[in-house]
């Protein structure tokens, strides 16, 4: 794979020297555009980070109750484990399924995969036989990055089945816990490795800005999520661009409590303060006792800390345990008035997805603009159509549609998903984002107001559960004749899963708890099980026959949900 990926590297062609097969990349010329702009260029993610490892060396980046690493600690133990990977037999582009908490030996994985060139899947530790099993063979996974140590749940153990159904893994790293059963110890492989040697192989492996980085995922609108190849590149500027809008420095640590996985923590809160020489405050659990100590301990810069986050440390906040005097900013995606009266900082609101555009209030803004709207977007060459839904027609100034984006860092397509993306851009390349905005000014400039959303999704406290797929799930109980499922509003948890079932004759209604354990069996992750059911004689229709999921709405969502 090294030739191949060093193929154009003489040519004045701007684009990735190898194509990934089911990847699709920028235009060229949309790419020629971006780099005589400055914005992006020929830097890659993995050396920009390296450089700040360098400047920044006995400084804190990674902090917590785990205690310390430096930043020349980190950029020493990411290169042992890229050498271990690539010793492994791995090699660059190769596929690495992580399913891992927040801890320093997801953030040692990480890094080391980027600079080993290999491509980590975006999965969550929650995920079960159906995503992983989806995605791992999707994507042709060969490493299965596993925690190792949780005692709920045996995710060596997990690896290993779906070791036996899927090909292409050949193997399995334990993060956190003994090699047993054929699984590596991931303590075990950065101990075998020389430093020295491991630096060299690092800086052996071929860079490539326009080449695929990582695979993130997709909350979708249709089943299982979407791989979103992003590259690295355009991640850089990504970070750069978020960190130049906030003034992120090497005196700051930031603390998103929220997956490191997720886009959002990677591109908005952590990638950035590390760029910038900072920390990143880690915790592998949210219980209110663990959030509480890190506020308290760790006395972060920059946190996020919204809706059910903000929730499970406000009786700290009201016993004055926490002092917020350091404080620079909380982020996140609505309340900055709550979260002002009750932490004495500002708030800033952010809007964004995994496949591209961020958007962000900051400092200087005007009240209005911070405490209604999401703000704008990071980049100057971020560029935003409001359509009229269905259609390619541009709505007029104030009106609510959807949002489409295109820009230096917005995808131009899933991987390998030919059907969902001509149905996600629009004829000129823009993405369709599924939800809807409208266009405030406010001193002459655009600023955007989040409206809902069109995609057929539940958004649970920032994950996005797509409910066509838990549709699927529920309807293989045997007592089920059909389903809808809906978000319930909730005043935590923003909104929780419904499930609007009509039940076969003769079977006796599932509760909340027996369809968790059948959803169990059947493999679909936790988080996505309904925490509410509402058994029905019919499902509702529209006058032409289609399900009509608003009255279920307008009848259910709003109620409280029963929780399980």
């Amino acid at each position: 794979m090294s030739a191949q990926l060093k193929m154009n590297a003489s040519s004045n062609t701007i684009g990735p020297a190898y194509r990934m097969p089911g990847v699709v990349y920028p235009p060229e010329a949309d790419l020629r555009r971006y780099v005589e702009a400055g914005y992006l260029g020929h830097d890659t993610l993995p050396e920009a980070f390296m450089r700040a490892h360098k400047q920044h060396g006995e400084r804190p980046a990674l902090v917590g109750p785990e205690g310390t690493v430096t930043h020349r600690e980190f950029d020493e133990i990411t290169d042992r484990v890229a050498s271990a990977f690539l010793n492994l037999g791995l090699e660059p582009l190769d596929r690495v399924v992580f399913q891992i908490p927040n801890c320093r030996e997801l953030m040692f994985g990480l890094f080391g995969c980027f600079k080993a060139g290999l491509i980590p899947i975006c999965t969550l530790v929650s995920h079960r036989e159906r995503e992983i099993g989806y995605l791992a063979n999707h994507a042709r996974a060969k490493l299965h990055f596993v925690q190792g140590d949780d005692p709920k749940f045996d995710h060596v153990e997990f690896a290993q089945r779906m070791q036996k159904d899927i090909g292409s893994l050949r193997h399995i790293v334990a993060a956190r816990g003994p090699a047993r059963g054929g699984a590596h110890s991931l303590a075990d492989l950065i101990k075998k490795e020389d430093p020295v040697a491991a630096k060299a192989k690092v800086a052996s492996i071929p860079r490539d800005p326009f080449q695929v980085l990582i695979f993130q995922l997709s909350g979708g609108t249709t089943g299982v999520p979407k791989i979103i190849p992003r590259f690295s590149g355009d991640y850089l500027y990504n970070m750069q661009a978020v960190s130049d809008w906030h003034g992120f420095n090497e005196r700051d640590v930031m603390y998103n409590p929220m997956p490191i996985m997720h886009n959002y923590n990677m591109v908005c809160c952590s990638g950035p303060v590390l760029l910038a020489g900072g920390a990143i405050a880690l915790a592998p659990t949210l219980d209110p006792d663990t959030m509480s100590g890190v506020l308290r301990e760790q006395k972060p810069t920059w946190a996020v800390l919204g809706g059910p986050l903000l929730a499970k440390v406000a009786p700290a906040i009201a016993r004055g345990e926490i002092d917020f005097s350091q404080m620079r900013g909380v982020l996140a995606t609505s309340g900055a008035p709550k979260i002002r009266s009750m932490t004495g900082v500002p708030g800033y609101h952010v809007f964004g997805m995994t496949e591209g555009v961020i958007m962000f209030t900051r400092k200087g803004d005007a009240p209005e603009v911070l405490d209604n709207t999401c703000g704008r977007p990071v980049s100057a060459l971020d560029h935003v159509k409001i359509l009229r839904p269905g259609t390619e027609e541009e709505v007029p100034l104030g009106e609510v549609g959807e949002p489409a984006f295109t820009g230096p860092y917005t995808i131009r397509g899933y991987y390998d998903a030919a059907d969902r993306n001509a149905e996600a851009f629009t004829s000129d390349g823009y993405y369709r984002s599924g939800d809807l905005m409208s266009v405030k000014v406010v001193d002459g400039v655009q600023y955007f107001v989040f409206q809902g959303r069109i995609k057929d999704v539940v958004d649970r406290a920032g994950e996005k559960i797509n409910a066509e797929e838990v549709e699927w799930a529920v309807a293989t109980h045997p007592a089920v004749a059909a389903c809808a499922v809906i978000g319930a509003k909730d005043k935590v948890y923003g909104e929780r899963v419904c499930a609007c079932i009509v039940v076969k004759p003769g079977q006796a209604a599932p509760d909340i708890a027996g369809m968790g354990e059948h959803l169990r069996v059947y493999g679909l992750a936790k988080f996505k099980w309904p925490e509410r059911v509402e058994i029905v004689t019919e499902l509702p229709v529209t006058h032409v026959g289609k399900l009509d999921k608003n009255a279920l709405r307008a009848k259910y969502a709003a109620a409280p949900a029963t929780k399980a």
